[in-house]
């Protein structure tokens, strides 16, 4: 099975678990036979390129570019006003182009440009101008590697208009991965543009992935797309080689709690400084750990000093690679009180670590795992007591060490590699 796949980061070059997803899932499909395309806006030319060949799209040489019906003029208007699609081309200008182009055939193409587009490839504020650019890309690459694929895989909105335009230039079957939906991103508030692209993504796909049984029921209920099109694929975690083992000094006797993740409304920080003020009127002898970056930092640093607990609270930043390997060498335990989160990996990469976890109830890892606490994101009484239980009581947490260090050996990507095989094999039949 040959596939091209459209992602936004590959590691070692990751903002957050999409990547370290696209990573591992493409790992194990390597594995088992199948022959991976990875398209990344921006390659760095040091990711791992055991499993996958990387097409950096910075490098693809757009000769022309198409409009290839009315239909996907209209599919794509708002990226048009909203974004120079074509360098040197005023809003203005493309929006004449774009009404022009609804007078003419079908079959209309004309020679707007020639040249290449530098990505940056990041989360900035041109991310929806790029999200346009790399579906003009995108149709490049289809044409480019033609008689090179058998299917399409694309992962989140930003890369969807890149699979769709791949589609219609090549004919293959579309599979669409969610790995996270607005509503888990913004909760009610959310991005009318965004909740437009996954839509129109997922409507367009042959197959939606998503990584829980949660994440399904908010595509069906919030999307309205056929049951029968969403099948739920967990994601798993990379095995510990024992070159990986970490031996770090803490140089304190204290005791660590991390939180690691998006310090964002989706990932509950707050709930977490709320417990962790309410352990420190218990004990002393514990650190709490926000290893990340997001919008809401600064308003989490206010927050805990309004609490009084600066001495006791550490901020990192964002980590990665061997420092994210190294913060699970140091901590006592790990929390993730998400409000809404479509699967999360770090639980699984700190039970592998030997750390017990708590996590919320709201997250779709907690469908499979059994040796994790599990609490409301809510409930900072609870989650305060599970951490105080887990501290104070040795022969528990070894236990969860334990239990759940066995448990998370059996969540491997190959589940999920030949669940995604399985749906490729189905739609190429």
């Amino acid at each position: 099975m040959r596939v091209l796949m459209f992602g936004w980061e590959f590691p070692p070059h990751i903002a957050g678990g999409l990547g370290t997803a696209c990573y591992g899932l493409t790992t194990a499909m390597s594995q088992q036979g199948c022959e991976v395309i990875f398209v990344v806006p921006r390659a760095y030319g040091d990711e791992d390129q055991r499993y996958v060949k990387i097409h950096n799209a910075s490098d693809v040489n757009i000769r022309q570019t198409y409009v290839r019906d009315d239909q996907f003029t209209e599919n794509l208007k708002f990226i048009y006003v909203d974004s120079n699609l074509v360098p040197y081309v005023s809003p203005e200008e493309w929006e004449v182009l774009r009404e022009e182009s609804k007078t003419i055939t079908k079959s209309y193409s004309t020679d707007l440009w020639e040249g290449r587009y530098n990505f940056k490839g990041g989360y900035g504020e041109t991310l929806m101008e790029e999200v346009a650019r790399y579906a003009v890309v995108a149709s490049q690459v289809a044409k480019d590697l033609e008689g090179q694929f058998d299917v399409i895989h694309a992962h989140d909105w930003l890369t969807y208009y890149a699979g769709i335009a791949a589609k219609k230039v090549s004919g293959k079957p579309l599979v669409v991965h969610i790995h996270a939906t607005e509503y888990d991103r913004t909760g009610e508030n959310v991005n009318t543009l965004v909740y437009g692209i996954e839509k129109e993504g997922m409507m367009a796909a042959d197959r939606v992935c998503a990584v829980s049984n949660l994440t399904r029921k908010i595509v069906i209920d919030r999307y309205g797309i056929p049951e029968d099109k969403v099948i739920t694929v967990h994601n798993g975690v990379k095995f510990k080689q024992v070159s990986e083992e970490e031996s770090v000094e803490k140089n304190i006797d204290d005791k660590i709690v991390t939180f690691l993740g998006r310090i964002t409304y989706q990932k509950g920080p707050d709930y977490f400084v709320e417990a962790a003020a309410k352990v420190l009127k218990k004990m002393d002898n514990v650190r709490f750990v926000m290893a990340g970056s997001g919008d809401m930092l600064n308003h989490v640093i206010r927050h805990v000093a309004k609490l009084g607990i600066a001495d006791k609270f550490h901020f990192t930043g964002f980590l990665k690679g061997d420092d994210v390997k190294k913060m699970f060498a140091m901590s006592d335990i790990y929390i993730m009180p998400s409000v809404s989160e479509p699967f999360g990996i770090s639980p699984l990469e700190a039970m592998r670590s030997n750390v017990p976890v708590i996590i919320s109830k709201q997250s779709g890892v907690a469908e499979v795992l059994d040796n994790a606490i599990k609490v409301d994101y809510w409930d900072v009484d609870a989650l305060a007591d599970a951490i105080y239980s887990l501290l104070k009581y040795p022969a528990l947490h070894k236990m969860m060490q334990e239990r759940g260090g066995d448990e998370v050996n059996t969540l491997t990507w190959d589940n999920a590699a030949t669940k995604i095989i399985d749906v490729y094999k189905s739609l190429t039949k």
